[in-house]
């Protein structure tokens, strides 16, 4: 199992496959890189990268707090490790603040980036219900709980959906106390300016709460900003639409990035 080790000597977890234009794909909080089990097909055509993040499935972490800046250190190092010059990077949820951030640290390792129910801040109230609700849980450390509710809610599939909850409880609860509350201030808004590189926002058409920061992308990033409705979606694009998601990142990158 190939592991790359951070100097605080935690060791993340990856796995990578196909060849061509690489992808790295960021999970939210708890689900691990199963995240984009479905995401394989595109390794015919691209290398596929995925990964765990730290505390996560089974990267381990060393760090006594998490924070944003260390988790994308985490995305260097895999990157590095891989002996990949630059990525497209992909992340679905609160898995693309995080995205964000690694584009806004390090744009010069970035080919494009794709977003899937994406925001660059937490300022709805539901949204902000969400993150305590998920606080709230690690605190206490309900992982079963939270592993019923995450795997029921992204699959339609028995066996996906136990793989699913065993993973979200491999997570520590700990480390997804902060990871959550670190998500929960995360903003980026007032530096969407810098983004440079082809952006890509991908909604669910039933994901309601979530369609209004494509204005904040809309207004801030100076470059265009390719918008996709899926027909019939929630906000679990990755794992119950993913011949759709598939489609549209496989044509993102072949009109905006392999022209």
């Amino acid at each position: 199992m190939p592991f790359a080790k951070h100097r605080d000597s935690t060791e993340i977890y990856y796995e990578t496959y196909g060849e061509g234009t690489p992808i790295l794909f960021i999970h939210p909080p708890a689900m691990g890189h199963v995240t984009f089990k479905r995401q394989r097909p595109l390794a015919d055509h691209f290398k596929m990268i995925t990964i765990d993040l730290r505390g996560n499935g089974r990267s381990t972490n060393e760090a006594a707090e998490i924070t944003m800046s260390l988790i994308v250190e985490d995305i260097l190092t895999i990157i590095d490790e891989i002996g990949a010059e630059k990525v497209v990077v992909c992340g679905y949820s609160n898995g693309g603040s995080i995205a964000q951030e690694f584009v806004l640290t390090y744009p010069d390792r970035v080919l494009g980036l794709i977003l899937c129910g994406g925001f660059p801040e937490v300022n709805s109230f539901l949204l902000k219900n969400e993150f305590r609700l998920g606080i709230y849980a690690a605190q206490f450390k309900l992982m079963k709980l939270m592993s019923f509710a995450l795997a029921t809610s992204h699959t339609r599939s028995k066996l996906y959906e136990l793989e699913l909850a065993d993973y979200v409880k491999k997570t520590d609860p700990e480390v997804l106390r902060h990871m959550y509350n670190e998500g929960l201030h995360y903003k980026s808004t007032d530096r969407l300016h810098e983004l440079t590189v082809p952006l890509l926002l991908v909604y669910g058409a039933n994901d309601h709460y979530v369609h209004d920061y494509q204005e904040l992308f809309l207004k801030n990033v100076p470059t265009n900003v390719d918008i996709v409705y899926i027909t019939g979606a929630k906000h679990q694009i990755p794992t119950k639409h993913s011949n759709e998601l598939n489609k549209i990142i496989s044509n993102f990158i072949k009109r905006k990035i392999e022209r």
